[in-house]
């Protein structure tokens, strides 16, 4: 569901688009033009403001080894790279294929959404059809 507050188009609308189907998902706008996505009142990803190049952050306990691994990515700023947030580039040419850049979006709501909002989504790992 978007939000109500009119705003501009961001580079990173279809990820958020994606992120919005998930169960109790919203969007806001917390911080200026800054776009993120949150379940309850937990974000689970920021894609920042459209007058910036394009990234998401995401929280990835199980796959962020391997997202730091890639040039795209770094650990997110303002201490939160140390509780396992990773922001991806979306502009690099590393970038990951919209498949997985999905996957990470899951994994980072699975991490923050509450279990009973979770009942409904495929088991990790695996892919509803």
């Amino acid at each position: 569901m978007l939000c109500d507050v009119p705003r501009r188009k961001h580079p990173a609308d279809r990820l958020c688009a994606f992120a919005t189907t998930l169960p109790g998902a919203r969007e806001d706008m917390p911080w200026e033009d800054d776009l993120v996505v949150k379940v309850g009142k937990k974000v689970f990803v920021f894609f920042g403001s459209p007058a910036r190049p394009p990234s998401m952050g995401v929280k990835l306990p199980r796959s962020g080894p391997y997202a730091l691994s890639l040039e795209c990515a770094e650990p997110s700023g303002y201490g939160l790279g140390r509780s396992g947030w990773v922001t991806v580039h979306l502009d690099r040419g590393d970038t990951p294929d919209t498949e997985l850049l999905h996957e990470w979006i899951l994994e980072s709501y699975r991490t923050i959404a509450p279990k009973k909002l979770q009942s409904d989504l495929p088991t990790e790992g695996t892919r509803k059809a």
